[in-house]
């Protein structure tokens, strides 16, 4: 999954610096604020993806004596300023030169050639915004696409995914402020259309700070997961599953952390086995699990039963 995060980030970022290069050519030749902007968002999506990309391979950087957790939530840290990246430098510069554009208007020219930018800029940015679709659907599984975009833990994809979304419809609106522009001949259309492109960025990336803050708070695994590592942890010696407590340091990072009530009449050497067996098997059957730790404890959750005679 981290091979497949990471040709979303690579195909995006090839994407977005060629978009950025035509955009701004394209800006200077016809003088258009639209362009400009989407200019500017396209560099910033591609120091977006570079962030990302840096966050990635911190995350996957061992465990050592002052981060015993592991580094995995470097990611979600570098999701968080990505968003705020995007709220600063792609919704701030967009609305600013809009509000510019709009009070000192200045026609555009060569408008075809925008036309002709936006239209190549339309295919680039369908591409990559593809590429992040099929990883996000594939990971979605049977949840409607708001629970997925709410509940997914791989904030890499989902940043890719929504930038890229934002980016598809920004052409659009920068388009249609050069036609309207061109037909009202009033240039302040083209200050609108950047507005509009900031405010539109403006959601995306308060929705992305929203997710980051939850992940880097920290946020349990996904319930069916949880019902399965209390149905795992359920087996011969063991009478009851308390408390289930899991953490994503990463999107396949999960500690999980388990209140366990063994059969009194075990002994020690029996409860050691059980714990060693309950930790190989959460690992085996959930390769996210990277940290697992069972606690003995009395009276914990349901009972399953007489216990009696599973151990000699």
């Amino acid at each position: 999954m981290k091979a497949d995060s990471s040709r979303v980030l690579i195909i995006a970022l090839a994407a977005n610096l060629a978009i950025a290069v035509a955009k701004f050519v394209a800006a200077a030749i016809t003088g258009s604020s639209a362009m400009l902007t989407e200019g500017v968002h396209s560099l910033v999506d591609s120091s977006n993806q570079l962030l990302l990309m840096y966050g990635h391979k911190r995350a996957a950087k061992p465990a050592d004596a002052k981060h015993p957790g592991g580094y995995g939530r470097e990611l979600y840290f570098w999701s968080f300023i990505v968003a705020l990246l995007v709220f600063a430098m792609g919704a701030g510069v967009s609305v600013y030169e809009g509000v510019i554009h709009f009070l000192s208007p200045e026609p555009a020219v060569s408008p075809w050639i925008a036309y002709g930018v936006l239209a190549v800029a339309f295919i680039l940015e369908g591409g990559s915004t593809l590429a992040a679709f099929q990883e996000f659907n594939r990971k979605r599984g049977g949840k409607s696409w708001w629970d997925a975009l709410v509940s997914t833990k791989d904030a890499t994809t989902v940043i890719v995914l929504l930038e890229n979304g934002a980016a598809m419809a920004g052409l659009v609106i920068a388009a249609l402020g050069l036609a309207v522009s061109r037909l009202t001949g009033d240039p302040r259309f083209d200050g609108v259309a950047s507005i509009i492109i900031g405010l539109l960025l403006g959601l995306v990336a308060m929705f992305l700070a929203r997710e980051a803050k939850g992940l880097l708070i920290g946020e349990a695994a996904d319930p069916n997961l949880i019902a399965s590592i209390r149905q795992n942890v359920s087996r011969e010696g063991v009478v009851g599953v308390g408390e289930i407590m899991t953490l994503h340091n990463a999107p396949e990072q999960i500690v999980a952390a388990v209140n366990v009530d063994f059969d009194n009449r075990l002994g020690a050497s029996d409860v050691e086995r059980i714990v060693a067996e309950i930790e190989q098997s959460l690992r085996a059957d959930f390769p996210s699990i990277y940290r697992v730790y069972v606690r003995p404890h009395e009276h914990a959750g349901a009972k399953f039963g007489d216990a009696r005679g599973l151990v000699e």
